[in-house]
């Protein structure tokens, strides 16, 4: 069965491919005639070939990221975010404290790359850290930042609104807080990379009012971001210069224009078919960037609209799905998590399709999985890893019911799920638990399955498979035998609390996976 986790690595995965394509189409370079070369042997020498597109260092980068996509849609994240869940922060500090201390690391982790000795500056800008390692010789710090602060951020909200009265409906003990280290963290970003630094303040917002913030305080809040965000525009002359550009790129054609200039014609050249992999012209030392932040031009101009619909639907599919997955999770933290990853992709991707269509004045931004960077492409691939993990367990989950639901909301809800996958280590009670009319069957409670065959639909049909005395002590882990008829226990016993129904709970074994869960 096709799951959304699914489609969204598919997606990934077609972005990815014809990212490493097309930056091997944009870095293809005119060498002049040798004297010992024909034309056609000069021209073999200075294109793409097959060999040279599986050893790039592009084609290394995706390995590395499908790598890290794996890796992650395979981890246990659903335990680990229960586990943390459970952790009873003790004061000083409480919640706060670890807000505090986790945005401070990340903060420490951005000034690395004014340390001497291990940053790299490139195009007058400290963005990256040399790490010297063949194929991964450096990293950008921002990137890692920028995921970094979602699961923050997530966990802060998932906690405050855990309480009984939601605090981040609080502005001073819930939402100032959590405000004032995100633009902490931001701040520091946008000294070197404003359009990453405004990126991260519009994904937690997303984040903080998808957890239940209010509008209002955030309109609070709109002044101060906008103000800092003219600051950081005027105290850097070449921001300026780009603005000036956009609102008129012909005043200055040959300079601060040029770039925006050259963007929109390489769009506007590949028409509805494109001129043809790799038969695109302005990448011959007209369009700057070109493998990087401007690659979509490259792949408008030689794919035409054909490729721009690919790469649209592709994000549209990331989106789409990734929004479902959050819309059916219940765990806070979780569902905020995915949320987060999803907004950071998805206004990413927009804003650099606004810069290069020429909707908005140039602004270094990349890409998501597409331009040219290793950071990037391994930590987006990682990000959407997770999103694949939280659900690929999702219905692991769903067999556990809320404690205060009744007794028919439990079977429809676990009967709901009777065709669904179980992929993280089910049980036989887990297994069980969907098959709620059999189950029921089983332990001959005939009396609570009439309003369920009136609510949901017919159970006949899961009774072709029905559970023996022998599998049902297996199942529950005592024999049937020893319960009176006014005593049996249900399959629903197993995955409830412990002091619900405490007089029909069977007693729980040591080390039982559910007794640790709801001990």
């Amino acid at each position: 069965m096709v799951r959304s986790g699914h489609v969204v690595m598919l997606c990934a995965l077609v972005l990815l491919t014809l990212g490493v394509v097309m930056v091997q189409s944009a870095g293809m370079q005119v060498r002049p005639l040798q004297e010992d070369m024909t034309p056609a042997a000069s021209a073999a020498v200075s294109g793409v070939s097959a060999e040279s597109l599986l050893t790039s260092r592009t084609s290394l980068y995706l390995l590395f990221a499908v790598t890290a996509m794996v890796i992650a849609s395979r981890l246990p994240i659903r335990r680990f975010a229960d586990r943390l869940d459970r952790v009873v922060w003790f004061k000083p500090g409480g919640d706060l404290g670890v807000l505090v201390i986790g945005s401070l690391m990340l903060v420490g982790l951005l000034l690395l790359v004014y340390v001497p000795g291990i940053a790299r500056v490139e195009k007058g800008s400290a963005r990256w850290l040399n790490l010297h390692i063949p194929g991964l010789e450096s990293i950008q710090p921002s990137e890692i930042v920028k995921w970094a602060i979602i699961i923050l951020v997530a966990w802060y909200a998932a906690r405050m609104a855990s309480y009984k009265e939601n605090k981040l409906r609080n502005l001073f003990s819930g939402l100032l807080p959590v405000c004032l280290c995100a633009g902490l963290i931001a701040g520091v970003v946008i000294l070197e990379d404003l359009g990453t630094g405004a990126l991260m303040i519009v994904a937690v917002g997303v984040v903080l009012l998808a957890a239940g913030a209010r509008w209002m305080h955030f309109a609070m809040f709109v002044t101060p971001v906008l103000g800092g965000l003219v600051v950081a525009v005027v105290a850097v002359p070449y921001r300026m210069e780009r603005i000036t550009a956009y609102l008129d790129p012909y005043a200055d054609p040959s300079g601060s224009g040029y770039h925006l200039i050259q963007s929109i014609a390489t769009v506007a050249g590949g028409g509805v078919f494109g001129r043809g992999l790799g038969n695109g012209l302005q990448k011959f030392g007209y369009l700057p960037e070109d493998t990087t932040d401007f690659l979509f031009a490259i792949v408008s101009e030689e794919l035409g609209l054909v490729g721009v619909l690919i790469v649209i639907l592709s994000y549209a599919g990331i989106a789409w799905t990734g929004t479902s997955i959050a819309m059916r999770e219940r765990s806070m933290m979780l569902k905020l998590t995915v949320m987060g990853i999803i907004a950071t992709i998805s206004i990413q991707a927009l804003i650099n399709l606004v810069v290069v269509t020429g909707l908005g004045p140039t602004k270094g931004i990349a890409l998501p999985l597409m331009s040219s960077g290793g950071t990037g492409w391994i930590m987006t691939a990682f990000a959407l890893g997770l999103v694949v993990s939280i659900d690929r367990t999702r219905e692991y989950a769903m067999g556990f019911v809320d404690a205060g639901a009744s007794e028919d909301e439990e079977i429809i809800a676990l009967r709901a799920r009777r065709d669904s996958e179980i992929e993280l280590k089910p049980t036989l009670a887990d297994r069980a638990g969907l098959w709620g009319a059999s189950v029921m069957h089983a332990v001959h409670q005939p009396a609570q399955l009439a309003p369920v065959q009136m609510a949901v639909e017919d159970s006949s049909a899961y009774d072709t498979h029905p559970i023996d005395d022998n599998e049902m002590e297996e199942l529950l882990g005592d024999p049937v035998a020893v319960y009176s008829e006014t005593s049996k226990p249900t399959i629903f016993d197993r995955f409830r609390p412990a002091n619900k129904n405490a007089s029909r709970a069977p007693e729980y074994t040591p080390g039982d996976e559910r007794s640790d869960l709801f001990g």
